[in-house]
């Protein structure tokens, strides 16, 4: 198997790693929840370099991106749902409906006129896609609705963010910050149960109440919780940058270094920061 540009190679790897027979171990094992998680990394990864400039990243990082691609159409073509080819030609015809301005099929040459066609467009495909989920026994639909507009392909603490903004617009809303302060207290002595009483499935469907609620809060006090987050993530990136170049400093390692020690060093990052802004105001 010889590496090459044309996208048939990457099937034929794709093939060959999830042979049940003769594939990779991990690969063959894997479904389309413990693909997906990766799937959103990559897509990560490519805006990373995005922002970063950084081409040679790019390129590499949409490669990754593709194989997700890949790999998902190879697991539903084993499933006997689609193939890598039906994707494409999914996309191929979408593109072409969505431009018949570009591809002669027709007259509309102003962005006013596009605009409205695109609009007809997507309402006949919006008809087409609910047939098919009609036929597929399909009922729930998340894209309906009046939370329908809050795509769920977000990050999950933007679309917390957005239904929250959403359900807002009708009234369903907190008066104010304080109470939820509350509720996140709540969502917390809930947590401290569900980690009590061992279950998982408990566990992990209070953490997001209690996210949720946090985000509520932000929202409130007109802080965005991926923004903060974001802070928050920088600053812990520095201080255990800090830890580490003290400790290297001192010749020891983060794995041979205590608990007792880190935090300590931790703390002393905490009060370099403190005055660093002290001095600053």
């Amino acid at each position: 198997m010889e590496p090459s540009k044309d996208i048939s190679r990457l099937i034929e790897i794709m093939a060959a790693l999830r042979h049940p027979e003769t594939g990779c171990p991990w690969d063959i094992e894997q479904n389309f929840q413990t693909i997906k998680p990766y799937t959103i990394e990559e897509a990560y990864e490519v805006s990373d370099a995005i922002e970063r400039g950084d081409m040679d990243d790019l390129c590499d990082e949409l490669g990754d991106l593709l194989l997700q691609v890949v790999f998902h159409a190879r697991m539903a073509e084993e499933a006997g749902e689609f193939s890598f080819g039906d994707v494409v030609n999914a996309i191929t015809t979408k593109m072409i409906r969505r431009h018949p301005h570009v591809f002669a099929r027709s007259a509309a040459d102003t962005p006013d006129a596009v605009k409205i066609q695109w609009d007809e467009i997507k309402q006949a495909e919006k008809r087409e896609r609910a047939e098919r989920r009609s036929r597929r026994g399909i009922t729930e639909d998340f894209k309906g609705g009046f939370l329908g507009s809050v795509q769920r392909s977000f990050p999950a603490l933007t679309e917390a963010l957005k239904l929250q903004e959403r359900a807002a617009k009708v009234g369903f809303d907190w008066s104010a910050p304080e109470p939820i302060l509350d509720k996140i207290e709540e969502e917390i002595d809930e947590l401290r149960v569900a980690l009590r009483d061992g279950d998982r499935a408990k566990v992990s469907d209070e953490l997001g109440d209690l996210i949720f609620a946090v985000v509520n809060i932000g929202r409130h006090v007109k802080a965005d919780p991926e923004q903060s987050l974001r802070g928050t993530n920088t600053k812990f990136r520095r201080r255990f940058n800090h830890i580490e170049q003290v400790l290297d400093a001192e010749g020891e390692t983060l794995e041979a270094a205590s608990l007792e020690r880190m935090e300590e060093i931790w703390q002393a990052a905490k009060a370099i920061e403190r005055a660093v802004i002290s001095g600053a105001e």
